[in-house]
């Protein structure tokens, strides 16, 4: 057995399951799809598990994969020891119905002997007690020694989760010495120590469990393995954990290199290297598959990865944000496996630097209250403290619940989590006022609703079917919207419909050519027959609400004429102009801009997608410029239904966590967007007139937004803008009559102070008084701070520089008798702008000059400092 890099064990891994007429699949997202029994990814059949099911066909009845996993229960527990860690790959090969346990059994030992070349006298085998087919596979077929197998009962032999397919399973444990051991005669595998460590893991699916102990033989039976990745490394590279393993320590010497600590030196600090090192590669796996930093479900976990990891950074005497760099070494370790990490490497480094730089803000100040807060309490932090922490200092609670374990203190957990929930009430109750139905409107809608569907739907239910609870009535809503068209407004803006229900402000047709709020996109107004609806939602189950203005006079029964309202025509502009906004998006910012959410409505579009920092004027333009080209080309529109793994490989973009059915509806503007979308959208990009963009904001940590408007809204905005630049204007003249003269009098005050701080801070050279410095003030006023320091000594040089809003402006001056020394301003002046990326020059006694970079201020002074002292003939330490 030879030393083997765990990249390399990845590939030979792969390869040597192709040979076997595997189909290597890539890694799934560590976000789960379609699967809302898990937070995130967690095993290398997670992703497979529809195939297990049947609930999907697979690709091939036999595949491999190396699986992203994370997991997450014992983060507390991560670098406290060198077993844990939250990121880890899965090695497996799979089949579906087709091979069993002889060809796993074989070709596990095949890989392990003879393409690892592991001694087989380390090698021990354990499988289910009552399994003796496998027994007889490893030890007749094989060849295993019978002193090398062990039989182990359910608890560690048989995978198995309540209901549904289970199956034996055979492990492979790798011995690591009687040094790693109990020193128990009968240590074996199985035993709790360090000894024997499983490597492998083969479960074969073979009965069906109905949850009561009851078990039937599958009809197709299933494998399923599994080896980690770190574990193989470990036995290959001969080391003791994970945090040896060639890739960990890669990622850990750059950590040791920041905080010029060493591993195995400090207990306390090998907890901190060890937390750092994981969390990084966590984090960075976890954002390049699309999770952002946030205050829930996985974006918390990601938060709270980072925000630990950075609390450790600074227990090790890192007083900057570092993270990203670490990450730098991640990527660079898993790219070849990973290629989207190269892909968005820029991204992801930003999004880490952005959180360790907002956690920075505030863990000095959060750390001084928690001091407090704990001096006044005798071992439990009060939930109240913990929430304010948490609500204003950005300290997850458990990172409050870890740093009080440090001290032996706890915190009141129950407490906190009312306190939570009271605030997400408080954000509900908000956002109700703010307007919107939530599900329980929809509820006490549905409730008033139901005499009038009693007497719509008697043909179809007995009394006793009608539900007489709201829960009966949302079942009946599904019903309801099986027996109507429900939305044709795609093709149509005013139909001819039957009115099904009547309650209140509420009414529901057969079919409706109104499109209900969701997506994003407004509800439709217009009309009723004469009567006037005022927006249009619609319930979980597809019932279309339509809501009127009151006094309306509608029956159930009574065929009636639904309208449209004009406007649609630019909720359907604005619509199309967001999908144009986020092609032009992708491809100013890059892949990593996705949708966060939008706002469409018939005066404007809000568009919020993620990205790490305020657009600049330059950006905004060119995005601005791609939209308006795509609309200028006047190109068709185009709408189809299709099979959504066929929408994926046209290219059709998905809203990230959205779940699409098998069918979805894709809405393309030919060589520029391909969009998965339900909304309505104009005929023609010429619909659109014209695009502009009104604002550009922050939302949330990694969230950008964008504003702005097509057709009329350009017309209206413009019109406001001409109105208030006017307006602006006059008052502005005004003002600058009255202020120009008490301008110029303070700017010349300024520049005099300054001028006579610097002189007062100059140093004689050889009978020249040499004053160089910044002064807070513009070019009138240099040039007068200038003439000062010629009239404060007869031998005077003076290089002066000020910030605009352009870069940075220059003046030199020289009196007579410093110019009789040697002394040239233009000359100086030369030399120090082009050292801040600019030009300049002039006379000897008087010249000007500008830069371009305010950075290089220093640079510039240095370099005329430089010019003087040759000028002078002297060495540079004698100015």
């Amino acid at each position: 057995m030879e030393w083997t890099g765990l990249n390399e064990l990845r590939e030979l891994y792969l390869s040597f399951f192709e040979s076997k007429g595997h189909l290597r699949a890539p890694s799934a997202s560590l976000v789960p799809k379609g699967d809302a029994s898990l937070l995130l990814i967690n095993s290398g059949m997670a992703p497979m598990k529809k195939f297990f099911t049947g609930e999907a066909t697979p690709p091939c009845v036999r595949m491999t994969t190396c699986q992203k996993c994370i997991r997450t229960p014992d983060i507390e527990s991560v670098g406290i020891t060198a077993r844990h860690g939250t990121y880890f790959e899965m090695l497996g090969n799979f089949s579906f119905g087709e091979y069993f346990k002889r060809e796993a059994i074989a070709w596990a030992w095949e890989f392990f002997t003879d393409m690892l070349k592991m001694d087989p006298e380390k090698l021990h085998i354990t499988v289910f007690e009552q399994d003796n087919e496998a027994w007889d596979i490893w030890t007749k077929e094989v060849g295993v020694a019978e002193d090398h197998m062990s039989r182990l009962g359910r608890k560690d032999n048989f995978w198995e989760h309540g209901k549904g397919p289970c199956g034996p399973c055979s492990e492979i444990h790798y011995d690591r010495g009687e040094q790693y051991g109990c020193g128990a005669p009968d240590c074996a595998p199985g035993c709790e120590c360090d000894r024997f460590m499983e490597v492998w893991n083969l479960v074969f699916t073979q009965f069906n469990s109905d949850g009561a102990g009851n078990y039937t033989e599958l009809d197709r039976k299933n494998i399923d393995t599994g080896m980690g990745l770190e574990r193989l490394a470990c036995v290959m590279q001969g080391v003791d954990n994970l945090f040896e393993v060639d890739t960990m320590q890669s990622i850990m010497r750059q950590v040791m290199q920041i905080s010029g600590v060493q591993y195995h030196d400090d207990k306390k600090h090998d907890i901190s290297l060890r937390v750092i090192t994981d969390h990084a590669r966590s984090s960075t796996m976890m954002i390049s598959d699309g999770v952002l930093p946030g205050n829930e479900g996985r974006g918390y976990v990601l938060r709270r990865l980072l925000r630990r990891a950075a609390r450790h950074g600074k227990l090790l005497g890192i007083e900057r944000p570092f993270l990203a760099e670490v990450a730098e070494t991640v990527i660079k370790e898993n790219c070849g496996a990973y290629p989207q990490l190269s892909e968005k490497r820029d991204f992801i480094l930003k999004v880490i630097a952005n959180e360790e730089e907002s956690f920075d803000r505030t863990i000095d100040a959060g750390m001084q209250q928690l001091s407090k807060m704990t001096a006044d309490c005798a071992g439990e932090l009060p939930g109240a403290d913990a929430f304010k922490l948490s609500d204003t200092y950005g300290f997850p609670i458990d990172l409050t619940k870890e740093i009080l374990a440090e001290k032996g203190m706890t915190v009141d957990e129950a407490g906190f989590k009312d306190l939570a929930a009271e605030q997400r009430e408080r954000s509900r109750a908000a956002r109700k006022e703010a307007g919107g139905w939530d599900y329980g409107d929809y509820a006490k809608a549905v409730q008033g609703m139901m005499s009038s569907f009693t007497e719509v739907f008697k043909p179809s239910f007995s009394t006793e079917q009608i539900p007489n609870a709201v829960q009966g009535m949302m079942s009946l809503f599904a019903e309801v919207s099986k027996q109507t068209k429900a939305f044709i407004g795609y093709e149509l803006d005013e139909a001819e419909a039957k009115v099904l229900a009547v309650d209140g402000d509420i009414v529901v047709l057969d079919r409706t050519p109104f499109y209900a709020e969701s997506g994003g996109q407004c509800g439709d107004s217009g009309t009723i027959g004469e009567y006037e609806v005022v927006n249009t939602t619609k319930t979980p189950e597809g019932v279309f609400l339509h809501h009127m203005a009151g006094g309306f006079d509608l029956a159930v029964g009574e065929t009636v004429t639904a309208k449209v309202s004009e406007n649609r025509a630019e909720i359907r502009a604005n619509h199309t102009a967001a999908h144009l906004l986020q092609a032009a998006l992708r491809k100013v910012l890059g892949s990593h801009v996705e949708q966060a959410g939008q706002s469409v409505t018939a005066q404007s579009l809000r568009f919020d997608f993620t990205h790490f920092s305020a657009m600049t004027k330059e950006e905004l333009e060119q995005v601005e410029q791609l939209v308006n080209e795509a609309i200028w080309a006047a190109v068709p529109v185009e709408t189809e239904e299709l099979p959504i793994e066929e929408a994926k490989a046209r290219g059709a973009i998905a809203l990230f966590g959205e779940k699409y059915g098998d069918t979805v509806r894709m809405v393309s503007v030919p060589g520029y967007s391909t969009e998965l979308c339900g909304g309505t959208h104009a005929a023609n990009t010429g619909n659109l007139g014209m695009f502009l963009i009104t604002g550009e904001s922050s939302v949330a940590s990694g969230v950008r937004r964008i504003e702005a408007v097509t057709r009329g809204g350009v017309a209206a905005q413009y019109q406001q803008r001409q109105a208030a630049a006017q307006e602006r204007a006059d008052l502005l003249q005004k003002q600058l009559k009255e202020e120009k003269k008490h301008v110029i009098e303070m700017k010349r005050a300024l520049a005099r102070h300054d001028a006579a701080e610097l002189i007062s801070e100059a140093k004689q050279t050889n009978g020249l008084l040499c004053v160089m410095g910044e002064i807070d003030c513009d070019a009138e006023g240099l040039r007068e701070a200038g003439d000062i320091v010629k009239q404060r000594d007869d031998a005077a040089v003076a290089l002066l520089a000020c910030k605009t809003d352009k870069g940075l402006q220059f003046v030199a001056t020289a009196t007579p008798e410093a110019m009789k020394m040697g002394i040239h301003a233009g000359k100086i002046v030369m030399a120090a702008a082009a050292a801040a990326g600019g030009k300049g020059g002039g006379k000897p006694d008087s010249a000007m000059g500008g830069g371009t970079d305010q950075s290089k201020l220093d640079d510039a002074f240095a370099a005329g400092n430089r010019i003087i002292n040759s000028l002078l003939g002297l060495n540079m330490e004698d100015i």
